[in-house]
C-alpha cells in the first residue's frame, strides 16, 4: 500500500512536470503532446472501468448509478466554467489581465474530488497523475501568455497543485467522508468517464483516429490492465 507521502506528493509533482513541459512545447500544436493526452485518457478510462466501477458496485446499494450520472453532469457544469481544460482545451483570450477565478474554482473542485479515491489504489493514482500532466501544461501555457503577474501565476498553479492532495487528506481524516466514500467515488467515476472519453474523441484533428493515436490508446488500456 502506498504511503500517504507518496499519495500527496505525486499529484504536486505532476503539476510541476506539466509546467516544465509548457516551457519547451506548445501543447496546442505538438503531436507528441496530443499523444500523451490520448494515452492519459485511455489509461484513466481503463482504470475507472476495471477498478473503480467494480469497487462501487460491490456495495449493496442500487443508488450508485445515480451518483455516477450526477458526477458526469457535474463535470459538464465544471467544463462550462473552465472551457474544457480538463480534457486538453483552453479557449480563453490571451493577454487578459483578469485573474481567471471561475477557471480556478472549476479546476479546484475537479482536482479536489479526484483526490478522494486515491488512498488505496496506486493504479488510479498513476492515472490521475498522467492525466494531470497535460492539463497542467496547457494551463501553464495560458497563464504564462496572459498578462497576469508572476506571483499570481504561481498562486494559481500552487492552489491547483494542492487540491488533489487536499482531497485525499480530507477523505482520510474526516470520518463522515469515509462513511460516504462509495457515493463520492461514484461521483468521481462520472467525472472520469466524461473527461476520459472526451479526451479520446477530441485529441486529434477532426476527431479522427490515426495509427499513432490508436497505438497509445491500446497501450494505455493494456498498462492499466496488466500493471
Amino acid at each position: 500500500m502506498l504511503t500517504d507521502l507518496y499519495i500527496y506528493l505525486l499529484p504536486i509533482l505532476a503539476v510541476i512536470t506539466g509546467y516544465v513541459i509548457s516551457l519547451f512545447l506548445k501543447p496546442g500544436s505538438s503531436s507528441g503532446f496530443k499523444l500523451l493526452l490520448a494515452f492519459s485518457g485511455a489509461y484513466l478510462l481503463a482504470v475507472t472501468v476495471l477498478e473503480l466501477l467494480p469497487d462501487v458496485y460491490s456495495e449493496p446499494d442500487s443508488g450508485i448509478g445515480v451518483f455516477i450520472m450526477l458526477g458526469l453532469l457535474f463535470q459538464i457544469v465544471l467544463e462550462f466554467l473552465s472551457k474544457g481544460v480538463e480534457h486538453g482545451h483552453l479557449h480563453f483570450h490571451e493577454n487578459s489581465k483578469t485573474f481567471p477565478v471561475l477557471l480556478l474554482i472549476s479546476l479546484s473542485l475537479h482536482s479536489l474530488l479526484e483526490g478522494f479515491p486515491l488512498d488505496n489504489d496506486n493504479h488510479l493514482l498513476h492515472g490521475v497523475v498522467v492525466h494531470k500532466i497535460p492539463v497542467a501544461a496547457i494551463l501553464s501555457v495560458f497563464l504564462i501568455q496572459s498578462k497576469l503577474s508572476k506571483p499570481k501565476v504561481f498562486l494559481f498553479l500552487a492552489f491547483f497543485a494542492l487540491m488533489t492532495p487536499l482531497g485525499s487528506w480530507l477523505k482520510n481524516n474526516i470520518e463522515v467522508l469515509s462513511e460516504y466514500a462509495p457515493y463520492i467515488n461514484a461521483i468521481v467515476i462520472g467525472i472520469f468517464l466524461h473527461v476520459s472519453t472526451t479526451i479520446l474523441f477530441e485529441s486529434s484533428k477532426n476527431h479522427s483516429f490515426n495509427a499513432s493515436k490508436l497505438g497509445v490508446i491500446i497501450l494505455g488500456i493494456l498498462l492499466a490492465y496488466f500493471i
